[in-house]
């Protein structure tokens, strides 16, 4: 009975197997089935929407099949940062610029000085510097000092700005050189007012501002550890000026100017030197600079007006004046060079020396100029490329009316001798000795010896 029932089971399976049975399926058994199929379909669409495509930013591991598992979310992507603004610069046209340039220099001074006719006094500027009428004289003792400075710092600004015409150019310069120390300076914290040097706008051949008067040839200036150095025997001024520079060939230029005038005298009644003010005219200066194979040369020229005005009385004078300068290199890569100057002239003591002597001497009514003669000569000794040697001999002479005071400055001279060594580039150390000579009128006169060393960087 078991048994029959099995094999009619079998029977009725087989029979459902058949071709037959198939054909005789229900409506909704064939319906059932095309769903089936349809479900199957749409899980293989999207498993196939799932696999990680060839264009997917996504790369996978070497070796793995892209249809072996889900590809990982993409990483989030920022966006790139952008750049800081540049710093704003002035400009006018555009595709220009204004350039500004910032230079200048640290010096620092350590001066030892023994005088054998006096004491300079506290806070003179002759302690800091070479200054020969701040030499003592006609005393009958002897006086040292010790200083270290570093006043003669100094700050520079240079700004250029190109023009469809050409270039113009602005120079403004300061140091705390020739400031007055305040009483107690050197008691604490040394505070020294910074002093205009020079500013000045170039435009093509034209300057206009304060600079170094046209009279003077300052790059024949030798290499000193001191402000200036052979300062007796040197045109030396800056002031305001309007000057034109006129190419005349490829190796001469002419200079004119007309420069600030200033009349300094002296008189019985007021033995020391002094400003007047009562100029009308301005100081005309020319000067031809020449390059040659030789070397670089100048010849100067200069007529001014003296003039002092007093409750309404008026005198006035003619003043002239001649220099020549000149700087000629010789030896081994031009290391070596003699530089010199020489000057000339009736009325220009204002422009020698700091005003070693002075314009004129005045009466009630007359001006009498005074003659000046006054010069330097400098050998510089390249030893090697990083160190060199000056040897500088100066020398100012004034000549007087026979009725001048009696401590009226006569005549000054200076011998100094340095090293300068160079270990870095911009870097200068320097030592030298100076013995310097003054005397006056009446036949009073004194003697200094300074050794100095200086430290200065550049920038």
């Amino acid at each position: 009975m078991r048994r029959s029932t099995t094999f009619g089971t079998l029977g009725v399976l087989t029979a459902l197997l058949t071709p037959t049975t198939l054909a005789a399926q229900t409506a909704r058994e064939r319906d059932l089935e095309t769903r089936v199929q349809q479900l199957e379909e749409a899980l293989l669409a999207l498993r196939l929407q799932m696999q990680p495509s060839t264009s997917d930013p996504v790369v996978a591991d070497a070796g793995a099949s892209p249809r072996s598992e889900i590809a990982p979310p993409a990483p989030v992507k920022f966006a790139p940062a952008k750049p800081a603004p540049p710093i704003e610069r002035a400009s006018g046209t555009q595709g220009d610029e204004t350039q500004i340039k910032l230079s200048g220099f640290v010096r620092v001074n350590m001066i030892g000085s023994r005088s054998d006719a006096g004491e300079m006094p506290v806070g003179a500027l002759g302690r800091e510097f070479y200054l020969p009428q701040q030499i003592p004289v006609g005393r009958d003792f002897a006086s040292n000092s010790l200083l270290l400075s570093a006043r003669q710092t100094r700050l520079a600004v240079d700004v250029a700005k190109a023009l469809p015409a050409g270039e113009i150019k602005a120079h403004v310069e300061f140091d705390f050189a020739l400031a007055a120390a305040p009483v107690g300076a050197q008691r604490a914290t040394n505070p020294y007012t910074p002093t205009f040097r020079r500013g000045f706008v170039q435009y093509g051949g034209l300057l206009i501002g304060q600079e170094w008067t046209t009279f003077q040839n300052v790059s024949v200036l030798p290499e000193t550890t001191d402000f200036v150095g052979p300062i007796e025997g040197t045109v030396f001024a800056r002031q305001a000026l309007i000057q034109y520079r006129l190419p005349l060939s490829s190796s001469l230029d002419l200079l004119m100017a007309v420069e600030n005038p200033e009349t300094e005298t002296i008189s019985a009644a007021a033995p020391i030197m002094g400003d007047n003010d009562d100029d009308r005219l301005p100081d005309l200066v020319a000067r031809l600079n020449a390059r040659t194979a030789f070397g670089e040369f100048s010849l100067a020229g200069l007529a001014r007006e003296l003039r002092v005005q007093d409750e309404g009385l008026a005198i006035s004078t003619f003043a002239w004046g001649a220099s020549l300068a000149g700087r000629v290199p010789f030896g081994p890569k031009k290391r070596h060079d003699i530089r010199f100057m020489a000057t000339y002239g009736q009325g220009i003591g204002r422009y020698l020396g700091l005003g070693f002597a002075p314009d004129a001497f005045r009466t009630a009514d007359r001006l009498a100029p005074i003659d000046n003669l006054a010069g330097f000569v400098a050998v510089k000794l390249g030893w090697t490329d990083k160190l060199r040697s000056t040897v500088t001999y100066s020398l100012q002479e004034a000549e007087y009316p026979d009725f001048a005071p009696e401590t009226a400055n006569m005549r000054a001279e200076s011998l100094a001798g340095n090293l300068f060594w160079t270990p870095i580039d911009k870097f200068d150390l320097g030592i030298e000795y100076r013995r310097g000579y003054r005397s006056v009128l009446s036949g009073a006169e004194g003697r200094l010896d300074r050794i100095e060393f200086a430290a200065k960087y550049g920038f």
